[in-house]
């Protein structure tokens, strides 16, 4: 790359977290830094408001203003779920050569980094010199090469808290609770809800994730299992789950732009198991059926504060990474530096090793039956933080 000067565009795609703010800041900020930068533009709604010639000027706002839109939930620009055509992406860099963008950020999960993908492909052909980078984060967890992704952290923080207070209401009215979350493919935020247990015969008593063949059959069995031993049982199951033949238990035909099937924000999981519950069980069980769905990812103030720290320091490692000589394109990854204490350094990696590809909870974070191992609680604890300890009476 030559020594280029211009402006910085900052796109938001895909689901919202309760820190994808931060890492809009902290590429603001590093880019305030750089004085090759002229301005700092933010789209409206991802690739739409490129389309369209949508933005604001970021580097006009008010730090006052940007402080406490970080701390906030939900995409600050605008987010999107849209697969630009190559025809589209032959008007984004137009419309970054008419902006004098030199540098483009494209906050997102994997469908974000394929996006990013197919607009590199597009630069590289074009006469207009620009650096693009994809900036990591989904509560899925499941981008490759990072050790994780932020969002995650501060989404596992609220489900481990909401399993642990279902637990205490399952203890005061006993029956059978069932609570869906989201994951499509990887069921890293459903196996997060083992975090919320303390003692023993503590909930959730069961986790099923995408990663094993869900049995309807088996599911009823190990539940009245819970249930005679405990007289209550709490279920942790995640919205993707599928059977043997690969399908997904929830069945649905509305896909998104990437053709993802739409599972989150619908009851249909939770309402058909209960009614499998009740009729291999029996009709008068009390049985009932939680879908977490978008609460997951925009609960106010349930934030981890690592997930926060680490959301701003992939934004700014992004506008370093995109620095004078660096890679024309890149998305930035979390590597945990062994040790007994925390501790992580931040590295990038080429699009295609991200771009629309899933990673799935390995075979040693999967417990025997239902459930995750302890190697795994001891890679989430960190990401989601100190938990509170429920005190029971004897």
């Amino acid at each position: 790359m030559g020594k280029l000067k211009g402006n910085v565009l900052i796109g938001q795609s895909g689901g919202p977290t309760a820190v994808i703010n931060q890492s809009l800041l902290g590429v603001i900020e590093q880019a305030r830094r750089d004085p090759r930068v002229r301005q700092v533009l933010g789209a409206r709604h991802g690739v739409r408001g490129m389309l369209e010639d949508k933005f604001v000027r970021l580097d006009k706002q008010p730090a006052v203003a940007l402080a406490a839109i970080a701390k906030q939930p939900g995409a600050a620009l605008g987010s999107v779920r849209k697969k630009p055509t190559e025809e589209e992406c032959v008007r984004i860099v137009e419309f970054c050569r008419k902006r004098d963008v030199r540098w483009l950020y494209y906050i997102g999960g994997n469908d974000s980094a394929e996006t990013a993908q197919l607009l590199e492909k597009v630069a590289e052909r074009s006469t207009w010199e620009m650096q693009l980078f994809h900036v990591p984060k989904t509560i899925d967890n499941d981008l490759c090469e990072t050790d994780h992704c932020p969002g995650f952290g501060s989404a596992a923080r609220f489900v481990a808290l909401a399993l642990m207070g279902d637990d205490l209401d399952s203890r005061a009215l006993p029956g059978i609770k069932l609570d869906v979350i989201m994951g499509r493919n990887a069921g890293w935020l459903t196996a997060a809800s083992a975090l919320a247990r303390v003692r023993a015969d503590d909930g959730p008593h069961l986790v099923y994730v995408p990663e094993r063949s869900f049995d309807l059959e088996a599911f009823a069995r190990d539940v009245e299992a819970v249930r005679q031993r405990l007289g209550r049982c709490v279920v942790a199951v995640s919205e993707g789950v599928r059977g043997a033949d690969g399908k997904t238990v929830a069945v649905t035909k509305e896909v998104d732009a990437h053709g993802n099937a739409v599972l989150s924000g619908s009851g249909a999981l939770g309402d058909f198991l209960a009614a499998e519950l009740k009729r291999r069980l029996g009709d008068k069980l009390r049985v009932r059926a939680d879908t977490f769905g978008y609460l997951q990812r925009s609960f106010y103030g349930c934030v981890s504060s690592t997930d926060a720290r680490e959301a701003r320091a992939v934004g700014r490692a992004a506008v370093r990474f995109a620095r004078e000589g660096g890679p024309r394109s890149g998305s930035v990854v979390i590597r945990r530096i062994p040790g007994k204490t925390y501790r992580v350094e931040y590295g990038w990696v080429e699009l295609e090793r991200v771009a629309h590809v899933t990673q799935s909870l390995p075979e040693r974070y999967l417990g025997r039956g239902a459930d995750v191992s302890e190697e795994f609680l001891a890679y989430a604890r960190p990401l989601v933080g100190g938990l509170p300890r429920p005190v029971v009476l004897p």
